[in-house]
């Protein structure tokens, strides 16, 4: 029988997963996506963490049917963000990885997401409070972690 949850870790985890949100949100709009749907950052994010993929790879990762997924690389193919090349253990399989282009736009949208926590978390709070948010990351990170 499950272990019945305290009325404070359900608080806690409600307040975590509405703040992560606003937080991914918030930091997506702080660089071009190139109009890109959130579904497509995902998946160019994820071959950029850990291309190269076959697209039925990245389907799995991404829990999506491989349909799906076919419609999403389609649009990062059109607008030069990724690739395919031959896999060198399989000739028959392609691989999905960066252009320079899905790099760079990778690269900016991290660049410009932690200029701007760093700018907000430096005019919002003080110093004590900063403190107490790296605390809150490390409790965080151990609730992740293996």
């Amino acid at each position: 029988m499950p272990a019945v949850l305290s009325e404070s870790a359900t608080h806690a985890a409600r307040d975590v997963r509405v703040l992560v949100g606003r937080l991914r949100r918030r930091l997506r709009q702080t660089y071009d996506t190139m109009d890109l749907t959130p579904t497509q950052i995902s998946a160019l994010s994820r071959i950029g963490r850990e291309g190269p993929l076959s697209a039925s790879d990245l389907a799995a990762a991404e829990r999506v049917r491989p349909q799906s997924i076919a419609a999403t690389l389609a649009v990062l193919e059109e607008r030069g963000l990724t690739e395919r090349r031959p896999d060198p253990g399989d000739g028959r399989r392609r691989l999905l990885s960066l252009t320079p282009t899905g790099t760079a736009l990778l690269d900016d949208g991290r660049r410009a997401g932690e200029e701007w926590l760093a700018r907000a978390l430096h005019e919002r709070l003080t110093e004590a409070e900063r403190r107490t948010v790296v605390e809150a990351m490390a409790l965080l990170d151990r609730v992740t972690g293996p």
